[in-house]
């Protein structure tokens, strides 16, 4: 069966108008990005959970990886479907709301209410396109530290994130590590290894070779570069498993038949799987954008930004780590998360590690991982009483 698919029109009204707060920043308070130019106007769509407390001391910050959003913990606007980290986030959860106040907000660059392609340019009144100044994740903590001031926030008790969102939080506890008391970077890295770079490619390149991609104009042309977006998200997804997970989950088991068709058709289970994540990807997420957040990643290098010595990058630092990788993630290998716990150390950082045993690839840390619940339930606890929040209810 295939699923309903947003027309175009929808999506662009999503990006302008979304179904989250917006805070909308004028002329007179532009984002100064990396490319060398101010962005303004410009907004930034978030979502909250549980209540600030009268310190304003129990507010963490949630960054979201590539193709997520704000929607963290609530039922998606678009695709009805749960938050994407509801298992980590919620009452009682290991990040709970009902003892801190959750922010996630969606990336500059994104899809779902922040400024991006998809976006209107208000010079033009049409889709921003590929005329959107192209952004670093620098860039998008930037305007999370935006959103914060303008919310009243001045210091966060913890930045959490896993992948893309991972990069976010390693940014802000280099950026503003006055204003992080502690951070979860999850299954990431401080930059993007030349294999990671050569997939991103091959995705860009897929949307770029569907003719409906009109050179990124695909909204006031009327057009919808649905194939090679979801063609992308195919090729991307493979690298969020593990062959171990995909042989579990799949084998070499024919979907709905016993025998092969010998033809063009999904005959594998898993091939059958891959075309409903690409099916289901476009719904909810616009082309031009995964060009975007695919480049931001890329550019990632932080020891660049401290002449190529990772431990300038913290060094003092007043954060308090907890750096978590997984056994089966080649995307960002341990030994990626290992450099950060050594640069930490140098840096005179404190910091504690763990690598999870699991078979369930990069995608790990959004799934039921007890282990993973555990690590982080203990750290912020600990965490917690150092800042000297009230205990937890049990």
């Amino acid at each position: 069966m295939v699923e309903a698919v947003l027309a175009p029109v929808d999506r662009v009204r999503e990006a302008d108008e979304p179904h989250s707060h917006v805070v909308r920043f004028g002329s007179d308070k532009p984002l100064r990005l990396d490319a060398g130019v101010d962005l303004a106007p410009f907004q930034v769509a978030y979502q909250t959970y549980g209540t600030l407390n009268g310190d304003r001391t129990n507010a963490i910050l949630i960054c979201h990886a590539l193709t997520g959003d704000q929607h963290v913990a609530n039922v998606h606007p678009v695709t009805a479907k749960p938050g994407w980290w509801e298992t980590m986030v919620g009452p009682g959860r290991p990040i709970d709301t009902e003892r801190y106040f959750v922010i996630c907000p969606n990336v500059i660059g994104a899809c779902m209410g922040s400024s991006g392609p998809a976006s209107t340019n208000p010079k033009t009144g049409a889709p921003w396109g590929l005329d959107f100044p192209v952004i670093t994740i620098r860039d998008m903590v930037r305007a999370q530290a935006m959103l914060l001031d303008h919310l009243g926030i001045e210091s966060l008790f913890s930045v959490a994130g896993g992948s893309m969102g991972g990069m976010q939080v390693l940014q802000w506890t280099a950026s503003y590590p006055e204003r992080v008391f502690s951070a979860l970077p999850i299954a990431a890295s401080t930059r993007h290894s030349a294999q990671n770079i050569a997939f991103h490619e091959v995705g860009r390149q897929a949307i770029m070779a569907d003719p409906e991609w009109c050179k990124g104009r695909y909204f006031t042309e009327q057009k919808d570069p649905r194939k090679g977006l979801a063609v992308a998200r195919m090729g991307a997804h493979i690298t969020y498993l593990s062959d171990a997970a995909l042989h579990r989950k799949f084998g070499r088991r024919f979907q709905d038949r016993d025998n092969p068709t010998f033809s063009f058709d999904a005959d594998f289970q898993v091939e059958s799987y891959l075309r409903h994540q690409g099916i289901s990807f476009v719904e909810r997420f616009d082309a031009n954008s995964y060009l975007y957040l695919t480049r931001a990643m890329d550019y990632f290098d932080l020891a660049g930004d401290y002449d190529g010595v990772l431990a300038n990058a913290w060094k003092g630092s007043p954060t308090r780590f907890c750096v978590i990788s997984f056994t089966s993630d080649w995307l960002f290998p341990t030994s990626e998360s290992r450099a950060i716990v050594h640069a930490l150390n140098a840096g005179g950082a404190r910091v504690s590690f763990a690598e999870i045993v699991t078979d369930k690839g990069h995608d790990a840390f959004l799934l039921d991982e007890p282990e993973l619940f555990a690590i982080v339930r203990g750290f912020l606890e600990g965490a917690a009483r150092a800042r000297g929040l009230p205990a937890q209810r049990r």
